[in-house]
Order: C-alpha cells, then sequence, then structure tokens
C-alpha cells in the first residue's frame, strides 16, 4: 500500500481522509494492522487501484488474468491479428486491475485500433490516458503516449493539433527536468515530422540541429536515433538528400543496438524511399532495404505500412524495367490499404497507373491518375498532398492530358503554401510589363 501512495503522490494524511487516521494508515503499512475489507476498498478507491491489489499484488487473480489476457494480445498484434487482439482487450475488465496494467491495456488496445486504420478509436484511447498521466505529473509516460498521439495526428492530417499537443507536454516535460531523456527526445522528434509535414521546413531544420547536439551530449542510443531519424526527414523535405541519408544511416546504427521495435524495419522503408529518390534512383539498394523492413514490418507492422513496403517495392521494381511486377504488388499493397482515400491509397494509384502506362494501357493509367485525384481533392493540405498531386501533374503530362497536369500542378502549389496571384495577365498589371497578351496556339 505504501507504494502505491507513494506512486499516488498522497501523504498519509491525504490517504487518511475524514474515514482514517494518519497513524492508522502508519500501522498497515509497517504491517501491524491488517484493514478491513471496508477499510480496503476505500483506501483501493483513493489510490486508484483495487483491493485484490492491494491484498495480492501482481498474484491477485484479476490481475494474472489481466497479464496473460495481455501476453496473448500482443502476440496477436505482433502476427498481424490485430482485430483479435482488440476484441481480447475490450472483453477485459479494465475496473477489476491495477493501473499500471490497465494504462498498458489500453496502450495495447489504441496499437490495435491504428493497426485496423481506426485513428478515432486509437485517439480516444489515448487521450484520457494523457490526460491522467499530465494531472498525475507522471511526466515520462505523458511523453510516451504524447509521442504516439502526435503520430496519430500527423496520419489523420491534424498536423496543428498534433504541433500543439506536443509543444504542451514538450514544456511541461523541460519544466519538470527532464530534458533529454529518451521520452522527451522522441517527443521532439515526432513533433519535428509535425512541422515538416505543415512545410515548416526551416524552423524544423533550426529545432533539429538543437535537438542533435543535445542528443549527442546527454541522450542515449534510443533517443538518438529518434533524433536522427525525423532530422533527415527534413533535411529530405529541403532537398538536402545526400544529408538525409547521412542522417538516415546514423539513425539506423543506433536504433538497431537498442531493444528491437517497429521502428528499425520503418526506418529501412524510410531509406528505401530515399534510395529511389536519389538522383540517379538505386533501385537495387532500395529492394535490399525494403525486403528487410518486411521481414521486420510483417511481424510488427500495420497494414498501412506492410502495403506501404509493398507499393515501394512496385516502384522499385518499375525503375528496374519489370512494370507487370509492379502491378502484381500495388495491387496486393492497395488490397492491405483499402481505397481509404488518404496519401497511401492515392500513391499507390500513381504507381499503379505508371505500372499500367508502362505496359501500354494508357486508358486504364488514366484512369488510376484520375481516382488519385478525385481522392486527394477531399484530403487536407501539406507537403504530403503537394507531392503526390506534383507526381500527378507529371503522370498527365506524359499522357498528353495538359488542362489536366495544369490543375494538378496549381493545386500542388496552393498545398505547398503558394497561393495564386489576384491580378489577371489580361490587364496591364505593373508585373505584367513584358508579357504579351495570351493568344491560343
Amino acid at each position: 500500500m505504501r507504494a502505491e501512495r507513494v506512486r499516488a503522490g498522497l501523504s498519509q494524511t491525504a490517504l487518511a481522509g475524514n474515514e482514517f487516521s494518519p497513524s492508522y494508515i502508519s500501522l498497515i503499512e509497517a504491517g501491524r494492522r491488517t484493514p478491513t475489507d471496508r477499510a480496503l476498498a476505500v483506501l483501493a478507491e483513493r489510490l486508484g487501484t483495487t483491493a485484490d491489489f492491494l491484498r495480492f499484488g501482481d498474484k491477485a487473480p484479476s490481475e494474472e488474468r489481466a497479464r496473460l489476457e495481455l501476453g496473448y494480445a500482443r502476440i496477436a498484434l505482433a502476427n498481424g491479428e490485430a482485430t483479435d487482439a482488440r476484441d481480447r482487450l475490450l472483453a477485459l475488465d479494465l475496473g477489476a486491475i491495477a493501473p499500471r496494467h490497465r494504462t498498458e491495456a489500453l496502450v495495447a488496445l489504441a496499437q490495435a485500433h491504428e493497426a485496423l486504420g481506426d485513428l478515432d478509436s486509437a485517439v480516444a484511447v489515448l487521450e484520457p490516458l494523457l490526460a491522467e498521466a499530465r494531472a498525475n505529473q507522471r511526466w515520462l509516460q505523458a511523453a510516451a503516449q504524447a509521442a504516439y498521439l502526435v503520430a496519430i495526428y500527423v496520419q489523420a492530417g491534424d498536423l496543428s493539433h498534433s504541433i500543439e499537443l506536443g509543444e504542451e507536454v514538450l514544456a511541461e516535460l523541460e519544466e519538470a527536468g527532464l530534458a533529454a531523456t529518451d521520452e522527451h527526445l522522441r517527443l521532439a522528434s515526432s513533433i519535428l515530422w509535425s512541422y515538416y509535414q505543415r512545410g515548416d521546413l526551416l524552423f524544423a531544420a533550426h529545432r533539429a540541429s538543437g535537438l542533435i547536439e543535445m542528443a549527442e551530449e546527454h541522450g542515449t542510443r534510443r533517443g538518438r536515433g529518434s533524433v536522427y531519424w525525423n532530422a533527415s526527414l527534413v533535411a529530405e523535405g529541403r532537398g538536402e538528400y545526400a544529408e538525409a541519408r547521412r542522417l538516415t544511416e546514423r539513425a539506423i546504427a543506433y536504433l538497431s543496438e537498442s531493444e528491437p521495435t517497429r521502428d528499425v524495419p520503418r526506418l529501412r522503408l524510410h531509406y528505401g524511399w530515399l534510395l529511389l529518390r536519389a538522383n540517379p534512383p538505386e533501385p537495387v539498394a532500395a529492394l535490399e532495404q525494403f525486403a528487410a523492413a518486411m521481414e521486420g514490418l510483417v511481424n510488427v507492422g500495420t497494414e498501412l505500412e506492410i502495403g506501404r513496403c509493398e507499393y515501394e517495392t512496385g516502384r522499385a521494381h518499375l525503375l528496374l524495367g519489370e512494370p507487370e511486377r509492379a502491378e502484381r504488388l500495388v495491387r496486393g499493397a492497395l488490397e492491405r490499404i483499402g481505397d481509404s482515400g488518404d496519401f497511401d491509397a492515392c500513391d499507390a494509384h500513381i504507381v499503379l497507373g505508371d505500372a499500367l502506362a508502362a505496359t501500354g494501357r494508357l486508358d486504364e493509367a488514366l484512369d488510376e491518375y484520375r481516382w488519385a485525384a478525385d481522392r486527394l481533392a477531399m484530403l487536407s493540405a501539406g507537403r504530403q498532398s503537394a507531392s503526390v498531386w506534383r507526381s500527378l501533374g507529371d503522370r498527365l503530362v506524359s499522357l498528353g492530358d495538359h488542362a489536366a497536369a495544369a490543375r494538378a500542378y496549381a493545386t500542388a502549389l496552393e498545398e505547398a503554401g503558394i497561393r495564386p496571384t489576384t491580378f489577371s495577365m489580361t490587364t496591364r498589371h505593373p508585373l505584367a510589363v513584358g508579357f504579351s497578351e495570351p493568344t491560343e496556339n
């Protein structure tokens, strides 16, 4: 009971309340008094735990059952059986287990929802957990949950909220003297990705530089890996591909020596992505990274991540002159991703269009490009959206649909934050000096 009281941040007087005396609490903690069932129920409620846990600790029947179900759920998640994991966790009586196991079960439930593409449900689980951790000043736990939420909000396209939430918790961590811990560096790195997606590349680069300096001086290998990974994304966004590759290689080196997580296969997927966009592209080297990434993702990745690895592998085979193989891979990826209309689905349809065009099926390719254009029109603005619009414009030009390509390029510019000018070139605006009136070709 003393351990739970300290964890809850209560004094003996506060725990005693009006029903008991502080000396009674002291006697219980010293092992000189055994509380009645009624007293134990009251104390357990104040401590935010269960009477069974106070009596038996981890050996309580409810705790053992919860740990067993949680273990089965984690195995199901690792095997890609997210539906089974979700159903097991939803069947748990969370009110009958101690807060520590309750938190672990809820985080696993959020992971199951995310793996199934149900981001709203994942957020609904994590937001109350984060609020509770912040209210009780459990800052390291709050940092881990905030980093997870920041990543989910980015997936959902809510970049402003991901940044606002992340910065709030980051400031609380620094005020509590927890800067440069793994949790602090991971959260700060996650926010870098939000700034990157929003297009704030100058600020993101400045923040990344400071985080690298902090991580090198005080961080663990895992903390450094998180920083270098997200710094590489910022470098890529600024067109510094050589620097992005260097940072990614350092991130892989650091994280490969840490406890195995889903981070390393995701990082290898990102490295392969960079290799395909090198000048010139390196599809053979990219395929090596994708193969290594897939080996890990099939055990710990989500359906979306596995699908992304499949269609990027298809892109590599397309660059190697193997469009039929690329088509098979991308169609398999789309079966995983579904036609949800998110950026990955749009990107996959564009790669499928490329594969179809490479085999001479131009009408089918155009259908895929138009599908992507229709879905992109429904999605929020951002760098990722701008990049896909640009890709779409390039393909439409190659198929001779110049009007649609012009609209795609204009949309890409708008979503990157470059708005159209307000004057018409048919008027004699001062900036139009030197331009002739538009004529038809």
